[in-house]
């Protein structure tokens, strides 16, 4: 074996940008699949950059995590909650596929009382500038606040949804993916997701599929 074209002697560290071949064949690094949970903050981009210079949620977890990871879905700047980063790409597309049928679950307070009939409309279907929202389920709480389930979860729709009913969020946080919750984790910081919990996404999106319900199509109006 070799390392940069000088023969490995035993104890020989092999560090990043090394090449390494054996029998004069190089040895492709195996990359270290992660996958990451963080609970971002209000105020951050769910970006790996930002042309204006605004706070970026992979910049929590710069140092500590090597790989470079990407994040899965988005959550707007001044939501907070659970946000999963991983280099694994089969991995995020099943999470951010409309077909995962993969629900989240968001916890919002608002400026106002709630109207009395916008859990059942919210869930029937809400139709704003030719796009339909739908939840899957919504529970109030108490009169100014309520936990929204979304299976899809287009950009900024909960807010949408508020601002049509006239109401506006002044606390909204995703506090579970699937089977994945926040829990305890504090606001800034991540952990890695076990093999079980990876595994566990993964089941969850199939068994999700099979009991998807017929006709929920959230496109376009017609």
């Amino acid at each position: 074996m070799k390392v940069n074209g000088i023969v490995a002697e035993l104890g020989s560290r092999v560090g990043p940008g090394d090449k390494v071949s054996f029998d004069e064949r190089l040895v492709e690094p195996q990359t270290l699949l992660r996958y990451i949970a963080l609970n971002k903050p209000p105020g951050y981009i769910s970006s790996m950059a930002d042309e204006k210079n605004r706070p970026v949620a992979a910049s929590l977890l710069k140092s500590s995590v090597s790989e470079r990871v990407y994040n899965v879905g988005r959550l707007d700047q001044w939501s907070s909650g659970l946000l999963f980063f991983t280099n694994d790409g089969e991995f995020a597309s099943l999470l951010v596929h409309p077909r995962s049928c993969i629900d989240k679950e968001y916890l919002v307070r608002c400026d106002l009382p709630i109207l009395g009939d916008l859990p059942e409309r919210f869930m029937e279907g809400v139709g704003i500038e030719g796009i339909l929202y739908r939840a899957e389920r919504v529970v109030i709480q108490d009169e100014k606040t309520m936990r929204i389930v979304l299976v899809e979860g287009k950009n900024r729709e909960i807010r949408k949804v508020l601002d049509f009913f006239g109401l506006r969020a002044l606390f909204l946080r995703r506090e579970r993916i699937g089977p994945i919750e926040l829990g305890s984790l504090a606001e800034g910081s991540f952990r890695d997701l076990n093999a079980a919990e990876v595994e566990a996404l993964k089941e969850y999106s199939n068994k999700a599929r099979l009991h998807a319900k017929p006709g929920r199509d959230e496109g376009r109006l017609p």
